[in-house]
């Protein structure tokens, strides 16, 4: 993977909780067409609201962050997830007769809510790593599963979707994102960052993140 050596370890550390998400029985049914739409459909919705927090912890990143660089693209990733990765689901639901005001205001999901408040509260209670380690998951993770769709998918059926994660603008954005975590390990951890007392936490964080994208595709397909 291009995304960086910070992103090559946590992965690795992830263990079999990494294809547990990555290669979930949801992920294969985009690729093969078999996804009921009407559980994409509910995944969408509660992507949608997740997105919004998303966009919060994003912000947040913006206080977190040392330098004006980092602030430059946390700030961007905000631009890009409220103008942009958002769009193809407010399109994709209105095509169902599902206005934004309906997505906005359906009840979110236990998992949902598990997974968005751990991200921000892995942000107001450490430091701009820590929320980077809590917040790579989703992003690298459904850059990679894009990525390996646009290659394996046997079915168009979700097409746009696909197409959205293996795009060059969200592709550059896991690359960006992957350069920022490796600056931010480097100036905050040092030269050999897996030796630091600090490591091991961030490691936790960022498998915990992968297990609640785990339980977010969970209830994709049981609701």
């Amino acid at each position: 993977m291009g995304y960086g050596r910070g992103f090559s370890r946590w992965r690795a550390s992830a263990g079999e909780h990494w294809p547990a998400f990555t290669k979930h029985g949801f992920v294969r049914g985009l690729g093969d067409g078999t996804l009921p739409r009407e559980a994409f459909l509910r995944y969408l919705v509660q992507d949608y609201i997740f997105l919004i927090h998303f966009s919060r912890a994003w912000a947040l990143a913006v206080t977190k962050a040392d330098t004006v660089g980092e602030m430059r693209l946390a700030a961007g990733t905000v631009d890009a997830l409220i103008n942009g990765e958002i769009a193809m689901h407010i399109k994709t639901c209105a095509e169902a007769g599902l206005s934004e005001d309906d997505l906005f205001t359906t009840p979110e999901h236990p998992q949902n809510i598990a997974y968005t408040r751990y991200v921000l509260d892995a942000g107001h209670s450490g430091d701009f790593v820590d929320l980077l380690a809590a917040l790579a998951p989703c992003v690298m993770g459904y850059g990679e599963i894009g990525l390996a769709l646009k290659q394996e998918a046997s079915s168009d059926t979700y097409g746009d979707w696909i197409a959205t994660y293996s795009g060059a603008e969200y592709q550059n954005t896991c690359i960006a994102v992957g350069q920022l975590i490796d600056g931010a390990i480097a100036r905050r951890l040092g030269d050999d960052p897996t030796q630091n007392p600090r490591w091991q936490a961030l490691t936790r964080r960022f498998v915990t993140a992968t297990r609640l994208e785990v339980g977010f595709w969970d209830m994709g397909l049981s609701g």
